[in-house]
């Protein structure tokens, strides 16, 4: 469609120049291109507000305000990073931008070969998985839901699949996902975003009732799945953290109270990998609806 490319034209001109600069260049006009998105999009500005006050009431209005700044100024880093997700330079960059928290945490799970559900959400550097898993030597799959632009799809999808992880659709993915469980890969499944109230259970969320997929404590439970909650956050150096945290056995009769009880607790540790930074959550997404 003729709409398609009236957006891919301008997306993939900028991701010329993007990938064209610098690492450090290329960064420091992300900051600037996050800047200049609170001014083109006053919704998001206003959602982000909205989100961190209902979840932060004792905030004050000024540090919410400044707490915006940062958030869109780490969604602008965070779209460079992605336009730029196939330019790492191996083990090279993977020593030398990567420290690693809780290493030993994903091996320790994918020892007991059944696979390893990889917990995280839209937190700092979330595309960085795709790169510094399969350096690692994990082979893993990403879950996610194709983009609207097929032309921009096809792009991103190319992005995360520079360095050999391979991507499930969210939305008929299912069996692939266990053909890659009962291949002893890793599935990485971000977990914090709104899903149809049909599709749900809801589970309390930074004090607030959210719709959330049962789908991983579902999975986790019925076949023994370890689950591994990971967050990758972006330091001010623009180096990164890979926090990876003890594996999760959802080991409950696969019961409705059971799941319930299980993906509030998956969420849980969601919101606890936010707390860490909290400007580096998406907060301009509508998570409660």
């Amino acid at each position: 469609m003729i709409r398609y490319w009236l957006e891919y034209i301008p997306f993939i001109t900028v991701a010329t120049v993007v990938r064209l600069l610098p690492r450090g260049a290329a960064m420091s006009l992300g900051r600037k291109l996050g800047y200049l998105g609170r001014y083109l999009q006053p919704g998001r500005v206003k959602i982000a507000d909205d989100n961190l006050r209902q979840a932060f009431p004792e905030m004050p209005q000024n540090e919410r305000a400044q707490m915006v700044k940062r958030v869109f100024s780490d969604l602008g880093v965070g779209f460079v990073e992605m336009l730029r997700l196939d330019l790492y330079n191996g083990r090279d960059d993977l020593e030398k931008l990567f420290t690693f928290e809780g290493a030993q945490h994903l091996p320790d799970a994918l020892a007991l070969n059944r696979g390893c559900i990889l917990l995280t959400g839209h937190v700092g550097s979330w595309e960085a998985g795709n790169f510094v898993f399969p350096t690692l030597g994990f082979p893993i799959a990403v879950v996610a839901k194709p983009m609207r632009n097929p032309l921009v799809d096809r792009y991103f999808r190319r992005m995360r699949q520079s360095y050999g992880a391979y991507m499930i659709d969210s939305r008929k993915g299912a069996r692939k996902i266990f053909k890659a469980l009962q291949q002893n890969h890793v599935v990485g499944i971000l977990m914090d975003q709104h899903i149809k109230k049909k599709e749900a259970v809801s589970v309390p969320f930074f004090g607030r009732p959210a719709h959330t997929t049962p789908i991983i404590a579902q999975i986790a439970m019925k076949y023994h799945v370890p689950i591994v909650p990971v967050f990758a956050y972006r330091n001010p150096d623009d180096t990164y953290l890979i926090k990876a945290f003890k594996p999760i056995l959802l080991e409950d009769a696969l019961t409705e109270e059971n799941i319930i009880a299980n993906t509030a607790k998956l969420t849980q540790c969601i919101e606890e990998g936010i707390m860490h930074d909290v400007s580096q959550w998406f907060w301009v997404h509508r998570r409660w609806k």
